[in-house]
């Protein structure tokens, strides 16, 4: 029977939660998540999670912040005037999430903190900072 190496195409089963147990995400009651193992279509823990496993096996992963969404960057929050801050005719909202177009693309903004003269934005991803585990079941492997 084989093993999951760098390269595989491979479908899992998973289940996605916080340190305290709270479920951030999982695929039950869906189909399996399919990706190539090694070349970054998940974070780099889940990855190195799978190497090794079996068809039908399943196993329980501690990722660290590091190899999941990484640390999170304190430099990434900014709080701007209100008065700098334009969305049209939306109304800003505690938790939106916006995007700010830059000349290098997009990047993706989550208003973390709000009144009527400031506004905080955080470009961090929401999970960064976050220990994250995981409980895996491997369906296939397609090498």
């Amino acid at each position: 029977m084989s093993q999951v190496r760098n390269g595989d195409n491979v479908k899992v089963h998973y289940t996605g939660k916080f340190d305290n147990g709270e479920v951030f995400d999982s695929s039950e009651g869906s189909d399996p998540l399919g990706f190539t193992v090694g070349i970054g279509q998940v974070i780099a823990g889940f990855d190195q999670a799978l190497v090794g496993m079996r068809v039908g096996e399943s196993k329980n992963v501690v990722i660290p912040a590091v190899d999941a969404y990484g640390e999170r960057i304190p430099e990434l929050v900014q709080t701007i005037s209100r008065n700098e801050f334009n969305l049209g005719d939306v109304t800003p909202e505690l938790g939106m999430a916006i995007e700010m177009q830059t000349p290098e693309g997009s990047i993706p903004l989550v208003i973390t903190q709000l009144d009527e003269a400031m506004v905080t934005l955080d470009a961090n991803h929401p999970l960064a900072g976050e220990q994250l585990h995981f409980d895996l079941t491997l369906v296939s492997i397609e090498a």
